[in-house]
């Protein structure tokens, strides 16, 4: 097995937008999670967790944070030391109100 450190971002997302799909035959690690106001007024932003794993799991679309306020200029940092897994096919995208950028730790195992 060969284990993949790596970076995903995306910078600006004012609608929903896909950050992260997890490749076929991989499982992937979320190590962590950042989001990043970059405009001078307050934000909301919500990040999902898009699964449509195998019919022998009952996976379901989640959020893993809804409407979360970020300040003018600030950041949130989602996971804080927790993990999410991920299985091939799914999707981890984020929504927000205005600007904001994402940076997402990730290790991919496979």
């Amino acid at each position: 097995m060969a284990n993949t450190f790596k970076l995903k971002t995306k910078a600006g997302v004012t609608t929903i937008a896909t950050i992260y799909t997890c490749p076929s035959s991989t499982t992937t690690i979320v190590i962590g999670c950042m989001l990043g106001n970059t405009t001078s007024s307050s934000i909301t932003a919500t990040v999902t967790l898009v699964s449509d794993t195998s019919a022998t799991e009952t996976n379901q679309d989640v959020e893993l944070v809804t409407d979360a306020p970020i300040p003018a200029g600030s950041s949130l940092e989602l996971l804080s030391g927790n993990k999410v897994v991920m299985q091939a096919t799914d999707v981890l995208k984020l929504t927000a109100s205005a600007a904001c950028d994402i940076a997402a730790s990730i290790l991919e195992i496979t």
